[in-house]
């Protein structure tokens, strides 16, 4: 296609040798006209010489006029030639105005045209160095991928435990099922120390130091009683039982301790506390040995998981309330509205992902049925179904995202000084909803002072209540710390 500019001149080329034709035609027709004429004005110039009478005139009169008639012809005809000298190269108006409209078009297409291609242009130049700037990251995570390629280490075949580790193919598949490599190894380690664990027939006492944990306390050895892991989570089941109908409590390390006693006879109490320790300290993927593990060493208090079980409980029994026929099914869209009802701070995604960890997928139906007792099972080895596991998994991740929230708002380092009167005020900040009682247990726990000790807010005294910023995110960290209201919504409001 040629450039606008080339089809306007040839167009202009067209009409000008159409114009000249156009003039030339017209000219020989005026020209044959007046041979014409000529021709008949001879005629009757002979015809009048001839007969005199036919027009009953004066010939001398007609000679007169016919001269007269000549000339003005021959006047007429200057004034023509005149006019073909003066406008021979003007083109008819209408031809003008048309030829002028269809130029001013074609001029704004060119512009147009122009800016397009100005737009166009500068695109490609973006795209260039897009280009340029991928083709150097290409060239960076090549370089890198063969640096990895030659320093790391190939990844384990996992299939080759099926073979070592007993049970066979059918448990390592159990096992491993999944789980990631870190996981894995720690599955494979829990294995080993299992056989070694079980070769032991005797304990060594810690002795009696202040380090050692109260219910630890012994020198000399003890007997290695070598339960299963399923013996071993039955005992710590009856042990969370018997806790929980206390009404008076004493510390937890204590009550593990007689209720060993209890069950076993002082003689044996300390061979079984040195056994089952043993077994929680190797079993830590198991979820009901690493919790009782980090509330006997007091990394996490018992609340936590009181609170969990409490939480458990409640959304059963919402499940329940919702199962109008009592049959043990609830459709998806109502197992949603139960999340969202039991937890109305969760986003969606985290709706999502417990109802993915319930039998959710994409193909799923709104009026697909799902059996919800299901959902709060355990096997005999204290493992939990996906679905607890995953709000197990979302109460830690919440309760890291509300004290990383705290820690950015207080804005110090981990070893500078925090006073009671900061975290207050940034606690009520990053949650509004707090009652005075939760803020008052969440402040004792931070700097592990008694709630009736605590001064009221604005006292002097305050001021002089002061632990490194450190030790008071671990301490909350061991707490049973939960958001009381969605600070988006206090903002928004």
């Amino acid at each position: 296609m040629q450039p606008p500019s080339q089809q306007v001149t040839k167009l202009r080329k067209n009409l000008a040798e159409e114009y000249l034709r156009y003039l030339s035609e017209r000219d020989a027709r005026k020209i044959l006209i007046a041979d014409l004429n000529e021709l008949w004005y001879q005629r009757e110039d002979r015809s009048l010489a001839q007969s005199p009478g036919i027009w009953g005139e004066d010939p001398v009169k007609l000679t007169v006029a016919l001269k007269m008639t000549r000339q003005d012809l021959t006047r007429m005809q200057m004034e023509l030639n005149t006019m073909k000298a003066n406008f021979g190269d003007v083109v008819p108006r209408r031809d003008f105005e048309m030829q002028e409209k269809t130029n001013k078009d074609l001029q704004e297409q060119l512009d147009s045209l122009r800016d397009d291609y100005k737009e166009v242009r500068k695109e490609h130049e973006i795209l260039l160095q897009l280009h340029m700037s991928t083709l150097k990251e290409r060239d960076q995570f090549y370089s890198e991928l063969q640096e990895i390629q030659r320093t790391s280490t190939p990844r384990p075949n996992w299939t080759k435990c099926k073979d070592v580790v007993a049970g066979g193919p059918d448990r390592w598949q159990i096992l491993a099922e999944g789980k990631n490599s870190d996981q894995l190894v720690d599955v494979l380690l829990e294995e080993i120390g299992e056989g070694l664990l079980r070769e032991k027939d005797f304990f060594s006492g810690l002795g009696y130091e202040e380090s050692v944990p109260p219910f630890l306390r012994f020198d000399g050895v003890v007997e290695n009683k070598k339960p299963t892991k399923k013996d071993v989570v039955k005992l710590l089941r009856d042990a969370w039982k018997e806790r929980l109908a206390e009404e008076q409590k004493e510390k937890f390390p204590d009550f593990f301790f007689h209720f060993l006693e209890r069950r076993f006879g002082p003689a044996e109490a300390m061979a079984w506390a040195y056994t089952i320790f043993e077994n929680m300290k190797l079993f830590r993927s198991n979820e009901i040995m690493s919790q009782f593990y980090a509330i006997l060493m007091e990394e996490r208090s018992e609340s936590v998981y009181i609170k969990q079980k409490e939480t458990i409980t409640e959304l059963l029994k919402e499940m329940t309330n919702v199962d109008s026929q009592n049959k043990g099914l609830l459709t998806m869209d109502q197992l949603r509205t139960v999340l969202k009802s039991t937890f109305p701070f969760k986003k969606e995604e985290k709706i999502q992902e417990l109802m993915e960890a319930g039998g959710w997928h994409p193909n799923s139906s709104n009026t697909d049925l799902l059996n919800y007792h299901l959902l709060f099972t355990e096997d005999e080895e204290g493992q939990s179904v996906p679905f607890v596991q995953k709000l197990w998994e979302q109460y830690l991740d919440e309760k890291d995202k509300y004290l990383k929230e705290l820690k950015q708002l207080l804005g110090l380092e981990l070893r500078d000084e925090v006073t009671l009167p900061k975290v207050r005020e940034a606690l009520m900040t990053i949650d509004p909803k707090l009652d005075k009682q939760t803020l008052n247990s969440y402040l004792s726990q931070a700097f592990q002072l008694p709630v009736t000790k605590l001064p009221e807010a604005g006292e002097h005294k305050e001021e002089d209540i002061v632990t490194l910023l450190q030790t008071a995110l671990q301490q909350l960290q061991v707490a049973d710390i939960r958001r009381m209201g969605s600070r988006e919504q206090e903002l928004a409001s």
